[in-house]
């Protein structure tokens, strides 16, 4: 297969882990004999210093053009800690969800049996979780109708109809792949929006009578996903709660830097880390490079090349059992491995397979 990739790597550490992810795509590419192109493109706080805008027209073009993109992280200390800035980098990942019709982003929270300790959560509640957060990323207050003045602001979260339609499809046919089993995350009982979602959601679950469907508040889910994450097969919610859901989720796992995500719609797919910039790590060689590798396995998988993802899988599984690990997951007095040589060894490996 012929694949033409967009590279964007973004800010902070994310040119470290794209190195890695990139390198792993290769690895993969030439050991099932797929040809594989590279195009890289600026985003985020770096494409604002190099041309004020943090998803110009050029990277929109090669986003465009590509069979996928893979993208690592956004974000800059000197944009947070300035209110007044008309220009931010985060406006750039919502430009390139909106322009490429990414309304559905799907983050896979799966726990490492060698990492159970990691958690913040007991044992016995979190082995063995593995569920599917889908958030429905291109409606809702990100981008909704906005007004921000001296003495008050507001918000609108707006959804249509077809927008609710078509997520809950999405989550019903990975629902059908998995458990069988669906929640549907809102907050009805306040939210006319949520509202909204529920009626639909009623009417969507009836074209899918194999499938079991649950409805709980957001609040409830939250302590829910605390409690009992393994009581989770395919979650569903709006923009605003699934970006708050889906981190706590990925805590779950002991590490951020081990989820990976994809986020899909009418037009080229992305698949990223679920982390963010990390601009403390930012040259350090200490950031974990494993979710930008297991994003590339969610993209051959994309793409339905499931030998690919997986022979990715088993060497990120592999690198855990045999403790080659950055430093926030690492056990004590082992060895201590950085970005690179996490990566190395995963490239080695995938080779040697």
């Amino acid at each position: 297969m012929k694949l033409k990739i967009a590279v964007l790597a973004g800010d902070g550490i994310g040119p470290e882990i794209m190195e890695q992810g990139v390198a792993v795509l290769s690895a993969v590419a030439e050991k099932f004999g797929h040809e594989v192109s590279y195009k890289e493109a600026l985003c985020g706080a770096h494409a604002i210093d190099e041309v004020g805008d943090p998803f110009p027209e050029e990277t929109y073009q090669a986003c465009k053009e590509a069979d996928a993109v893979l993208f690592a992280s956004v974000g800059d200390p000197k944009f947070d800690n300035d209110p007044t800035a008309k220009v931010r980098p985060e406006q750039g990942l919502l430009a390139m969800r909106k322009r490429l019709g990414l309304y559905a982003n799907i983050r896979p929270v799966e726990t490492f049996d060698c990492l159970i300790h990691k958690s913040p959560l007991k044992d016995e509640l979190v082995r063995g979780a593995d569920f599917i957060c889908i958030r429905e990323l291109t409606g809702g207050m990100y981008f909704g109708e906005k007004k921000e003045g001296t003495d008050e602001a507001w918000d609108t979260n707006y959804y249509s109809r077809p927008e609710v339609e078509r997520i809950l499809r999405v989550a019903y046919q990975y629902a059908r792949q998995r458990r069988r089993h669906v929640t549907v995350v809102d907050k009805a009982n306040v939210l006319a929006s949520s509202r909204l979602w529920r009626k639909v959601a009623q009417e969507v679950m009836l074209e899918y009578p194999d499938v079991e469907t649950d409805f709980m508040y957001v609040d409830n889910a939250a302590m829910r996903m605390i409690q009992d994450p393994r009581f989770f097969d395919v979650m569903v919610t709006e923009n605003t709660f699934g970006d708050i859901l889906t981190d706590e989720g990925s805590c779950i796992t002991g590490s951020m830097g081990l989820l990976p995500s994809a986020s899909t719609g009418s037009s080229t797919p992305v698949f990223e880390p679920i982390h963010g910039s990390w601009p403390q790590g930012k040259g350090l060689n200490i950031a974990n490079p494993l979710a930008q590798i297991l994003s590339v396995a969610m993209l051959f998988e994309y793409f339905n090349l499931q030998d690919e993802g997986r022979l990715i899988r088993e060497a990120v599984s592999a690198s855990l059992a045999a403790n080659v690990r950055t430093p926030e997951i690492q056990v004590e007095g082992a060895p201590r491995y950085g970005t690179r040589e996490v990566g190395q060894w995963i490239v080695d490996y995938i080779r040697k397979a």
